[in-house]
């Protein structure tokens, strides 16, 4: 479907170009980490501009970490790829919104998504980071820079996200790219307020992700509740369904002491804040745990390195631990070309019980 037929009834624009337009095509994770630098980033709008923030649908999970002064706009890019009505009502509004300024915050773009909404701004002035290869689009992203007024030389492919988007901050505010350094995962004080106290200790634990190859048998969080067996309480932060989707946990819930957690992101971070120890797979409720400040523990795959998890050594506080597999082929970016160890990535498969267990005692000894 050519983008110009969904473009020829939009409304003629008569005002002058105002506002900046950030777009973010990231997960959940993604969008925690952003937040840590995106008052940077809105340094570059005029005295009173408007800013508007692009987020998938299910990111806006995560929009109470932004200025109420930022105008979140969710897009649904399910419905963005199968309606064609959807698709019009988005760039129609992109279009009459009449931003001066659209900005990707993306590293990995797709050429007929995030990049189809850069398109239908037709903004005066576009910038963005230059993309990441990826050989099933490299054609159309090599024809989409023409999209762009200018494009930011970013880095390696395995670049600590939050270090590659300190440094385009940088570059967007008109400063060298390294003159400011990239912040500790770590978000403002007073951001996210804490809950009231457990009556006990309490360790929150996170065994569940989208990706089940991500996570750790319930061996592993079973080692932990008998580890710690009459020092804490045990609170499974969860999905309302995650538990019926994957019932080998069950075994979990029959332990004393354990009580369930189906919170949305928002009214979980209060009590992240509270909790003596976080323990959770790589997901999204690892990063906002490590960003309020709980004590945290990531059981991480070797897929990351160099980019998500572990974090870079100058952006990690001293509250997290990241416990992984080193591997030949870490940092594979999730694209696991390994046989799958009793179903899970063979980097998680062959975490070591023992590593973390002494994380733990190092973390709650502090």
């Amino acid at each position: 479907m050519a983008w110009t037929s969904l473009f020829s009834s939009a409304k003629q624009r008569s005002s002058e170009a105002s506002g900046i337009l950030f777009i973010s095509s990231g997960g959940l994770g993604d969008t925690v980490l952003l937040s840590l630098v995106f008052d940077r980033m809105c340094a570059m709008a005029e005295p009173g501009e408007d800013i508007t923030l692009v987020l998938p649908r299910e990111a806006i999970k995560m929009a109470f970490l932004f200025d109420e002064k930022i105008n979140i706009l969710p897009v649904d890019y399910t419905a963005f790829r199968k309606s064609r009505t959807y698709k019009k009502e988005i760039f129609d509004r992109l279009y009459e919104a009449n931003y001066r300024v659209v900005v990707s915050t993306d590293f990995l773009r797709h050429p007929k998504l995030d990049e189809a909404l850069i398109k239908a701004c037709a903004a005066p002035e576009t910038l963005a980071m230059a993309p990441r290869s990826w050989p099933k689009y490299d054609k159309a992203l090599t024809k989409n820079r023409a999209l762009y007024s200018r494009l930011f030389e970013s880095g390696p492919v395995h670049l600590d996200k939050v270090l590659r988007w300190a440094r385009f901050a940088n570059w967007l505010t008109g400063k060298g790219q390294y003159s400011i350094p990239a912040p500790l995962v770590r978000l403002p004080d007073g951001a996210v307020k804490a809950g009231p106290a457990y009556p006990r200790p309490t360790v929150i634990l996170v065994p569940f992700s989208a990706v089940k190859e991500k996570q750790s048998p319930p061996d592993v969080f079973l080692a932990i509740m008998q580890h710690l067996e009459g020092r804490c309480d045990f609170v499974i932060a969860s999905a309302p369904n995650d538990l019926e989707k994957n019932p080998e946990y069950m075994s979990l819930a029959n332990r004393p002491n354990v009580s369930f957690e189906t919170a949305f992101f928002e009214d979980l971070a209060p009590k992240l804040k509270q909790a003596q120890l976080v323990v959770s797979v790589d997901t999204a409720c690892m990063h906002l745990a490590a960003a309020v400040g709980a004590p945290t523990i990531c059981l991480a795959s070797a897929a990351y390195v160099g980019e998500i998890v572990p974090y870079a050594p100058e952006i990690t506080p001293d509250n997290v631990r990241f416990v992984y597999t080193p591997m030949a082929c870490e940092g594979c970016l999730g694209n696991c070309i390994l046989p799958a160890e009793n179903n899970r990535f063979p980097c998680v498969a062959r975490l070591d019980q023992t590593q973390i267990l002494a994380a733990i005692d190092e973390l709650l000894s502090i």
